[in-house]
């Protein structure tokens, strides 16, 4: 999955943390949801506005992110 056209980063939305399509959702808040022990259908019933395509790509890009760490501490 292509989480870049999902994911956005605005430097004045949430002090510049990555959220979901423009939206005051970040992609660490997602992430909270599912590390306590929320559904993906959990999510979509308490956020409309999100698709699992949306989750997905949080879950993608947390993935990516935590590659570029490793590489980095090599």
């Amino acid at each position: 999955m292509d989480y870049k056209d999902i994911i956005t980063i605005e430097p004045g939305k949430r002090s510049g943390k990555p959220c979901i399509r423009g939206m005051r959702i970040t992609v660490y808040d997602i992430l909270e949801y599912l590390a306590g022990g929320m559904s993906e259908p959990e999510i979509l019933e308490d956020f409309s506005e999100l698709t699992s395509e949306d989750i997905k790509a949080c879950l993608s890009f947390a993935a990516d992110r935590e590659r570029k760490l490793f590489v980095v501490s090599l």
